[in-house]
């Protein structure tokens, strides 16, 4: 068994599938809409929409809370789809928390 020719092939595989999070993309929301977030597959933020009723005689706590549950709302929906395109790739769902 060739040691550094395995190695090699992991590397390619794992950047083959950081490539491929990389390129997933969910949108998560609360407060019925209000407010927005979209995450790629490796859950970096791509952007944040604030609808400026969310704005309008809100506490700045309850706008901050709404965009935590955008986050977390992004999140599930960005784990179902990791699991999706893992079992297309024939890997196990356990991998998800490694992206």
């Amino acid at each position: 068994m060739n040691i550094a020719k395995l190695m090699q092939e992991a590397q390619k595989a794992h950047a083959d599938m950081q490539k491929t999070m990389g390129e997933l993309e969910v949108e998560g929301s609360s407060g019925g809409g209000l407010v927005k977030v979209r995450l790629n597959g490796l859950k970096d933020l791509r952007g944040v929409h604030i609808d400026s009723q969310a704005l309008a005689g809100e506490e700045v706590g309850l706008v901050a809370d709404l965009v935590m549950a955008a986050w977390e709302d992004a999140v599930a929906k960005l784990e179902v789809k990791q699991r999706e395109v893992l079992g297309k790739m024939g890997m196990p769902s356990s991998l998800v928390g490694l992206f």
